[in-house]
């Protein structure tokens, strides 16, 4: 089931996420149901407060990176992007432990704050501590990408956006666009939950 993605200026986005244990109601279904909203929204990455939900659970597929390394025609890039082909992972309950390697820019976006995309610095290897789908306890290294994408959908479940990672000037310039964000007066083509739209 297709569930509508949480627009930017609602308090969710904000809250202070709790864990989960492995009786969470119906949590096979929602994970299904996350990567059925994601897909359709054509994302690689969806934390649990972007579908109204304030649990410390994201999701990340990046197989769609590596589908992409057929266009690059160099062959070094193109071998880095094929290292994506399967990642298709359940966090739960991470912990980031360590972010370590030189700052790297790169333009990024959010289905939860759609058509605005702006260079975010991120560190360029993780170390992090999860619980997959089955509650097995995980500590792995992700660099590049995968790294990034981790990163971003991490901080939505500690209440932070990446429009937060922008200089003073460039959120300013921002302002008017994300409060009609707020409002619903934006263009999308996936389902959506607007907090300020009358009769949302």
């Amino acid at each position: 089931m297709i569930l509508p993605i949480v627009a930017y200026g609602d308090p969710v986005l904000r809250a202070e996420t709790q864990e989960i244990t492995k009786d969470y109601p119906d949590l096979d279904r929602l994970i299904d149901n996350m990567f059925e909203t994601m897909y359709a929204a054509n994302g690689i990455g969806l934390a649990a407060p972007q579908v109204g939900l304030d649990i410390r659970m994201f999701i990340v597929d990046l197989d769609s990176v590596a589908q992409d390394a057929e266009e690059v025609e160099d062959p070094e890039e193109r071998e880095r992007l094929l290292q994506y082909k399967g990642f298709k992972k359940v966090f739960i309950n991470p912990i980031i432990l360590e972010e370590t390697g030189e700052e790297w820019p790169f333009e990024e976006g959010c289905l939860s704050i759609p058509n605005i995309r702006e260079e975010v610095k991120r560190q360029d290897t993780i170390r992090i501590e999860y619980e997959d789908e089955n509650f097995n306890l995980v500590e792995a290294q992700f660099d590049d990408m995968a790294a990034r994408v981790i990163q971003h959908e991490y901080d939505h479940i500690e209440g932070v956006l990446f429009t937060d990672k922008l200089n003073p000037l460039k959120r300013r310039l921002l302002t008017r666009r994300l409060a009609n964000i707020s409002k619903g007066n934006v263009k999308v083509d996936y389902k959506m939950r607007f907090p300020q739209r009358k009769g949302r």
